[in-house]
């Protein structure tokens, strides 16, 4: 059986990182910033996650760095509150192969965010739970929000309800959601039968973005031979922010983001509120161009979580 190793390093210029990992795959988080989990990969091989060279490395500042890897926000998105600058030295703490990042509370909200990691000692999962603390006194109108920040040059992938027929389906089964810069024309998207597909192009600076209801409860970005998979909970009936939105995906020329959001509700003073995701790490996945290739890659693999 693998065991989980986790141990103190530097990493791109930060002195205060940890890595974690299982033999198959591993991780790294930052202390000096954050929380961020910066790297995940396979032993040995490249970051799934997009890096900001010019930025790794820093820290302190009153302006928001993008770094790269794996963040948390808090949803719906606002100029001053969500871009809160997380450059300050995180609380690590690591318990019976957990590893635990605590940010320091934010002085506009009063939230704190806490990240919790634990990864599978004998497959390549990790499990990643978001909370939200309001050390106000007042409640606040708050959903998480959790982003992974994609390497460049793949294909991220977002899952449609399933196809029925027009007489046995009268009302809705899902709801998309555009952004006033969404340009459905734009040769990156796919809009397909079972998947939505959003190509990431170094060559092409417009954003795009698109939010859903994903009922699924997942959404995958596939690059250079591996296929990343993050799992997220869906409950019926209740209110979601961006207009109903679980899960988004946005791109532009540097990277390509899979964004999952918790339920929108008031936190009270004193309360938290959690979100988790469960990801998983494929290897020796073939190319995917078309949906028949996403039938044959992607749903088996998913469907066999």
């Amino acid at each position: 059986m693998s065991m989980i190793e986790i141990k103190k390093i530097e990493y791109r210029g930060w002195p205060n990182c940890y890595r974690m990992r299982n033999g198959i795959i591993e991780l790294i988080v930052t202390a000096d910033v954050g929380p961020r989990i910066i790297y995940f990969g396979l032993v040995g091989q490249h970051n799934e996650f997009a890096e900001f060279a010019e930025m790794l490395g820093q820290t302190g500042g009153d302006t928001f760095q993008l770094y790269g890897g794996h963040r948390f926000w808090h949803a719906p998105e606002h100029p001053t509150r969500t871009y809160y600058p997380d450059n300050a030295p995180v609380e690590v703490t690591i318990e019976e192969g957990r590893l635990c990042l605590l940010a320091p509370m934010e002085t506009h909200s009063f939230l704190q965010k806490e990240i919790e990691i634990e990864m599978s000692t004998t497959t390549a999962e990790v499990s990643i739970t978001h909370r939200l603390i309001n050390h106000g006194q007042w409640g606040i109108e708050v959903a998480p929000w959790a982003l992974s920040v994609m390497a460049p040059e793949g294909l991220g992938i977002a899952p449609q309800p399933p196809h029925g027929s027009h007489s046995g389906n009268l009302l809705p089964a899902t709801q998309i959601v555009l952004w006033a810069y969404t340009d459905m024309s734009d040769p990156r998207w796919t809009w397909g039968r079972d998947f939505i597909f959003l190509r990431q192009d170094p060559d092409n600076q417009v954003p795009q973005k698109v939010g859903m209801a994903n009922q699924l409860g997942w959404l995958a970005y596939a690059n250079r031979g591996h296929l990343f998979v993050k799992h997220f909970g869906w409950q019926d009936g209740a209110v979601y922010p961006d207009r109903g939105s679980s899960a988004e995906l946005f791109t532009d020329h540097q990277f390509l983001e899979l964004e999952s959001l918790g339920v929108l509700s008031v936190l009270a003073p004193g309360g938290t509120v959690e979100h988790g995701e469960r990801w998983q790490l494929f290897d020796g996945v073939a190319d995917i161009l078309t949906e028949e290739d996403a039938r044959a890659e992607v749903w088996s693999r998913v469907r066999g979580s």
